[in-house]
């Protein structure tokens, strides 16, 4: 009897999503298939939520590799570094990359990731003005934050923070720009918000709110820029994080379904049958994830699917933590106001510490923790379990150590509060103000 031949299994990308879907993979059906790799980054794989480590100087590049060459050629992975893949023709099952490479497949995986967005002011083209996405983009940053000067960010999201502190660290002065009232909206409410941005501000970050930038000045390179209102910030680098997009362009030039990303079904197959989509690019249930758990949870259903397995991804809840040193900060989870919804609130302002809790029907539906988060993951668990807190009301707050007959005493807790720390319960009614 002849041996049957491994299928020939193409992955555009190289990102962690596929990084992880291959070692389940490999854990659980070794030799199935023959895995070559097209990689628009001159590299192998590395972790990208550690590039904010990178660029404060705190690691270097060769600390974050998560697949070294060694790896590839021990599970007999073709890797193409630095080949871009320019088209997808799926009548003959064969991808081809910008530099001349061509390959066939029985399965592939489209894992393009993201690309950042640009606001198209004037002067958005000078050299100096960089995304914060790959070790590219941190590199020349590196460049650049050698020569000092002032680094301006656009945009106090996760990634741009994050960015701010690590030039801040390089020596660079730093402005941060901000269009919204409050800085990391999505994910903080405004009393966690004006904590963090209080404890950058000490750090020397300077951070403008309800600025909208107008323009770039520069010649030749960034100069600095011109906010709306008139004020002139100077700079000799801006980084815009204001944003991603699914990188979906090749598969819509496939002919694939796609809508904001690659639109996949619970087993995270495309509209072929034969290809696959996962990670930033791919949409499931009008949903584009960019956080790395959601990401992980889908790479292991496709890897089961992949061998014929019949499992199924129907979503994520997502937590939000800041990678700056000194910094605690957790956030995960709904907080839109509604007549529906409870609160608890715990204030210690001496401790610099806040906790606030979103209820519905007696279930954590939001969560934010500042200054102290060791029970970020437990309060997470509660909420993706959609668990009763009935009977733990009361002592909720205080975090898991004083649940479930534990010897601690909550009215301690209370007790060693200093005077200026608050619990509130207030339905709603102080919006945790």
């Amino acid at each position: 009897m002849s041996e049957t031949r491994p299928q020939k299994l193409i992955i555009i990308g190289n990102g962690m999503a596929p990084g992880r879907m291959l070692e389940n993979l490999f854990e659980t059906a070794p030799g199935v298939f023959d895995v070559t790799i097209f990689n628009a980054e001159p590299r192998v794989n590395y972790d990208r939520i550690m590039l904010s480590p990178v660029l404060s100087g705190e690691k270097a590049y060769e600390d974050i590799v998560i697949h070294n060459d060694d790896w590839y050629a021990a599970h007999g992975v073709t890797l193409h570094k630095g080949a871009k893949v320019s088209h997808i023709d799926r009548e003959r099952k064969t991808v081809t990359s910008e530099n001349g490479i061509t390959a066939s497949y029985d399965k592939l995986v489209i894992a393009t990731g993201s690309s950042p967005f640009i606001i198209p002011v004037p002067g958005h083209q000078l050299p100096g003005v960089l995304a914060y996405r790959d070790l590219d983009d941190v590199t020349k940053m590196l460049e650049i934050a050698g020569g000092k000067g002032r680094a301006i960010v656009i945009g106090a999201g996760l990634l741009g923070l994050e960015a701010a502190y690590g030039l801040k660290r390089q020596g660079m002065d730093v402005t941060v720009i901000h269009l919204m009232p409050t800085i990391m909206e999505r994910q903080l409410d405004p009393a966690a918000a004006y904590l963090l941005e209080k404890a950058l501000t000490e750090r020397g970050i300077d951070i403008i709110t309800k600025a909208n930038t107008k323009r770039i000045l520069g010649e030749d390179k960034v100069e600095g820029i011109e906010l709306e209102d008139g004020r002139i910030i100077e700079g000799t680098m801006v980084v815009m994080a204001v944003g991603i997009r699914p990188a979906s362009g090749l598969a819509k030039e496939a002919g694939l379904a796609v809508n904001r990303g690659i639109v996949v079904d619970d087993g995270m197959m495309t509209s072929d049958a034969s290809i696959y989509a996962l990670g930033e690019c791919a949409e499931h249930r009008g949903i584009c994830y960019g956080l790395v758990a959601p990401l992980y949870e889908s790479a292991r259903v496709l890897a089961d699917r992949l061998i014929g397995g019949q499992s199924e991804y129907h979503g994520s809840v997502t937590n939000t933590k800041l990678k700056v040193t000194g910094i605690n900060l957790f956030s995960a989870g709904d907080f839109a106001e509604g007549d529906d919804r409870e609160e608890i609130v715990l204030r210690d302002a001496t401790a610099g510490v806040y906790k606030r809790l979103i209820l519905k029907d007696n279930r954590i539906i939001g969560a934010v923790l500042y200054g102290e988060t060791s029970d970020g993951s437990w309060f997470f668990d509660l909420m993706k379990k959609g668990a009763d807190i009935t009977e733990m009301r009361e002592t909720l707050i205080f975090g898991q150590a004083y649940q479930g007959g534990s010897p601690l005493d909550p009215m301690a807790a209370v007790a060693a509060l200093p005077d200026d720390a608050e619990i509130c319960g207030c339905n709603g009614v102080c919006k945790g103000k």
